[in-house]
């Protein structure tokens, strides 16, 4: 039946609508079940991961943890640059200690029970400790920095604070590829191979600076398929996980490579600069209002002087999350709209319609795969599968309609079936 809706058409009556259904068709009521509620239990999780938060901030700030950490930390050192340092470094712990038993249930025994972990206990407690630590160290930076700005700006520290926000975070993508993402996976030079040579051709044609393909071992924490061009300033790397190559094929890892390619191409890393300074100056403003209010009524009590007042930093974090949550449609629209500008680029590099359709597919292992337009709109951060097969197929359909010739409709649903047969397969073993 799902050969038929596309072998009755010909080729000049290709049907891009009756392509779509075909692939989603593919998708068993189970499966798409077990997708829908992993994925809308995340709904939840972001309303409660911020009222976690709001609770591990009130009870710093009404307990005196807050002040009495301040007061502490002063009395051994004098420096007030060096006295935010230690407060961060210490705030991260304590923070990560409290919100502890949400983040096990959700990092491990939550993605354990969707099948999508393939992480030992002890692995994931030792990652968790390595972020812990680099947490620390780049809290205990990042906040000397940011509550310098808040001591010299004063009134007007919400717009440098957003510029140095943004100065730290090109920062943080420079180094990332080379000081921190090592920590977490190996990455290893891909092994000689044509589809090797077709992802660094790939990478010629669209302007990418890059002479090897890296591979990481995504396997031995998560069966999901990734890859990503990142780094800035010559630290710039093309990689894939080991679990993209290992369970797809060429036109899959070429399709995926292409979307990853097109961000670079597309300077969607640039402008996603220029959009969060924006957006993050527009939060410092809400928070400096909200900030204020707050502690006018209960600085007393708490012992903080002002916003630039370390003990406050639970206070800010606070206000901070709530501007986020407030603004997760508007934020989730910001970066689906560059998702898709990526997936339209790397159908035109990769010209691989069906490989993408396919691979759209396995990411519908975790996300819901047709969700309502409203529900689009606010929840996802990516096109959602409907929407990523429906503009591969389309695309297709503007190719045959210029002469292309279709040879991989049949091929494709075959290899679309058995992708959703391991899916199952590899959730139940999980």
């Amino acid at each position: 039946m799902l050969h038929g809706l596309l072998a009755a058409t010909s080729v000049t009556g290709f049907d891009p609508a009756a392509a779509t259904e075909a692939y989603i068709a593919t998708m068993d009521a189970a499966a798409r079940s077990r997708s829908d509620a992993y994925f809308e239990g995340g709904y939840w999780l972001i309303l409660v991961n911020l009222v976690a938060g709001l609770i591990v901030a009130f009870l710093l700030l009404q307990t005196g943890f807050a002040k009495g950490l301040r007061d502490r930390i002063r009395g051994v050192v004098k420096s007030t640059s060096l006295t935010v340092a230690i407060y961060a470094a210490i705030y991260t712990v304590v923070t990560t200690l409290l919100l502890f038993p949400l983040t096990i249930w959700q990092g491990y025994f939550r993605e354990h029970a969707y099948g999508l972990s393939t992480m030992t206990m002890g692995g994931w407690m030792s990652e968790q400790l390595i972020g812990l630590v680099t947490g620390m160290v780049m809290a205990a930076i990042f906040l000397t920095l940011f509550y310098l700005v808040l001591r010299i700006a004063k009134r007007t520290w919400w717009i440098w604070g957003a510029a140095v926000s943004v100065v730290l975070l090109a920062v943080t993508i420079f180094v990332s590829p080379v000081y921190i993402d090592p920590l977490f996976n190996e990455y290893t030079p891909m092994e000689e191979s044509v589809l090797r040579d077709d992802i660094l051709a790939l990478a010629q044609a669209n302007g990418i600076p890059a002479d090897n393909v890296y591979v990481f071992d995504v396997s031995r924490q998560s069966n999901r398929i990734t890859a990503n061009v990142n780094g800035l300033f010559g630290t710039t790397r093309i990689a894939l996980s080991d679990t993209l190559i290992e369970n797809t094929d060429p036109d899959e890892v070429l399709a995926v490579m292409g979307h990853e390619m097109g961000h670079y191409a597309l300077n969607h890393l640039w402008e996603m600069f220029t959009v969060f300074a924006i957006l993050l100056a527009i939060g410092f403003a809400f928070t400096d209002a909200l900030f204020r209010t707050l502690n006018d009524r209960f600085g007393g009590r708490w012992g903080v002087s002002g916003i630039s007042d370390i003990a406050g930093l639970p206070l800010l974090a606070a206000c901070l999350s709530v501007f986020f949550f407030l603004m997760t449609p508007v934020a989730n629209t910001i970066i689906r709209t560059n998702e898709a500008e990526a997936d339209l680029f790397g159908l035109n590099a990769a010209r691989a319609p069906d490989g993408f359709a396919t691979a759209a597919l396995r990411l519908a292992a975790y996300r819901k795969i047709d969700p309502g337009p409203l529900e689009e709109f606010v929840f996802f951060d990516h096109p959602s599968g409907r929407a990523r097969v429906a503009m591969s197929m389309q695309w297709k359909a503007g190719q045959l309609a210029w002469g292309a010739t279709d040879q991989t409709s049949e091929l494709r649903l075959d290899r679309a079936e058995q992708i959703m047969r391991d899916l199952a397969a590899q959730s139940a073993a999980n």
